[in-house]
């Protein structure tokens, strides 16, 4: 007998085992002793709008019965060694994912990525913290798992016409992350986690007879009339095969240069613009949670979203929330020496002293008139710029511009800043020299509203450290709605983040599935 349950649980009974056991049986009327009883919880969310926190908890109790798994996948990996390859360009999400399809399909990928494996990486990053050295190969951006790698792991995604959410969360389940992401209806797996998680996906890639190659950049195409034929390294390798899955990432400046420089359509794309956010974790806390300044055991770091549309020179922008990391950290971005750019990310129990998001506005090109000489490449020199003057004045090396938050909107330079998570640290200075009027003011409006929206979130005990502009692809790679190759190039699937079709860790896993299923049912299974 299986039956089913919607519960309405406190924090502690929800996350106590023992505790949710005695209450889903009581609830569903079974005795406590009875044999051979199984309870699980199969969707949990908090539920904040309350004077208390309340955690909703869909359950499943077996009497007598077998539970099925909470995982139903199961691999069905060909050997691929001797196949026909296909040739992927960027290790992130999109390339991983795409590479596990092709292999699932009977054909072998051929995995290039310009940066390191994921643990050879980490001695980059510490460069960037420690030393303010950016390899432009290999940095929170560019190495194996592409920046999803050193990240808060988010896997929520509203994106569901491109694939199967859920399978890709049984596949990254399959390969070491917590079956809690099946569970939880914001799930997220750490920055601690993902590397080995990275790890395995890619040995998983290697055992069925895929390549993968490190250090490995593409700069020139094979192109034989108007199809797309392989790629060429750095180092003149010429790499062949039925087709190109390219999924470089939205920082992949070079190669929507290349793009363009082969004539090779691409097109200028809106794109975010903003500052990271940094409180102290227990202030947001007491915020959402109406707890004080101890939200207690059982409930998870709170995070915010945030949305306000304002008005500046007679035009509407969106100012957002976006990548909101919970007892997280702020780290530096940068692809290349001589700009500065701030992410976020957080471990896997978010237990980090301070709470970051990042704020920004929406730019549309139409903003951006100094910059139309630059055709489909528009947006992009303008974000380099913005990034390129933001390291200058956080003194040309990795150290951030920042201010306090009411500060800024009463343009003072902060007399003093606050503790922070960015480790290659901050200098003071006045945020609306670094910023575009038009990104500035509607910050400043924005800040406002959210502090009515959540009260205490606009307080100088917080700051703005800057810039967060990597929000998603200045590019987009046009391609067909339904083949999903490129519009122009024959053999050529614009894929992930970097083309500007998907925006986060899943959708872009999704994205890599179909450009491999698309490319295969084109040119290989015919």
């Amino acid at each position: 007998m299986k039956k089913e349950l919607q519960l309405t649980l406190a924090p502690e009974v929800a996350y106590i085992p023992e505790l949710f056991k005695e209450v889903a049986l009581r609830t569903a009327q079974i005795p406590s002793d009875k044999d051979q009883v199984f309870v699980r919880q199969v969707k949990r969310s908090i539920d904040a709008r309350g004077r208390n926190v309340k955690i909703n908890v869909q359950a499943e109790i077996f009497v007598n019965e077998t539970p099925g798994a909470l995982l139903d996948y199961e691999p069905s990996y060909k050997n691929v060694h001797q196949s026909d390859p296909i040739v992927i360009v960027g290790a992130g999400p999109a390339g991983l994912f795409a590479a596990l399809r092709a292999i699932e399909l009977g054909i072998k990928p051929i995995l290039i990525e310009r940066g390191k494996d994921v643990r050879a990486r980490r001695r980059d990053l510490a460069a960037i913290n420690k030393e303010h050295l950016v390899n432009p190969d290999s940095n929170y951006c560019f190495g194996e798992g592409g920046a999803g790698t050193y990240s808060d792991g988010k896997l929520y995604t509203r994106s569901k016409k491109r694939g199967d959410v859920r399978r890709i969360m049984e596949i990254l389940v399959a390969h070491g992350a917590t079956e809690e992401i099946l569970v939880d209806a914001h799930p997220h797996i750490g920055t601690n986690k993902l590397p080995k998680l990275v790890e395995d996906l890619r040995e998983t890639i290697l055992a069925f007879g895929g390549e993968v190659l490190f250090d490995t950049r593409v700069e020139d195409f094979v192109l034989e009339g108007n199809e797309l034929k392989g790629v060429i390294t750095q180092n003149g390798d010429k790499i062949l095969g039925e087709g190109v899955i390219l999924a470089t990432g939205h920082s992949a400046r070079d190669i929507f240069e290349l793009l363009q420089r082969k004539q090779i359509v691409i097109e200028a794309k809106p794109f975010a613009l903003g500052v990271r956010i940094e409180h102290s974790q227990n202030l947001i806390d007491s915020i959402q949670y109406k707890c004080g300044l101890d939200r207690g055991p059982y409930l998870p770091a709170s995070a915010y979203s945030l949305v306000q549309q304002t008005a500046f020179n007679k035009k509407q922008r969106g100012v957002f929330s976006f990548c909101m990391c919970p007892g997280g950290f702020i780290v530096p971005a940068a692809t290349s020496p001589g700009e500065l750019v701030v992410n976020g990310m957080s471990p896997s129990r978010r237990d980090g002293k301070f709470a970051n998001s990042g704020i920004v506005v929406s730019v549309e090109l139409e903003d951006l008139p100094k910059y139309r000489k630059f055709g489909p490449l528009a947006a992009m020199h303008f974000q380099a710029d913005i990034e390129q003057k933001a390291w200058a004045m956080g003194g040309k090396s990795q150290v951030a511009p920042a201010q306090r938050m009411v500060d800024f909107v009463e343009q003072k330079v902060s007399t003093k800043l606050l503790d922070t998570s960015y480790q290659p640290g901050l200098n003071s200075v006045d945020m609306n020299e670094v910023l575009p009027d038009f990104i500035s003011a509607r910050l400043a409006m924005a800040f406002k509203s959210f502090g009515q929206k959540m009260k205490g979130y606009y307080t100088n005990d917080s700051q703005l450290i800057g810039v967060e502009s990597r929000t998603s692809s200045p590019v987009r790679i046009p391609r067909d709605r339904e083949s999903f190759e490129h519009v122009q190039i024959k053999r050529l699937y614009p894929c992930g983040e970097g083309a500007g079709y998907a925006g986060g860790i899943v959708s872009a896993a999704m994205d890599g599935e179909r450009c491999a299923e698309k490319l295969i049912e084109a040119y290989v299974r015919r």
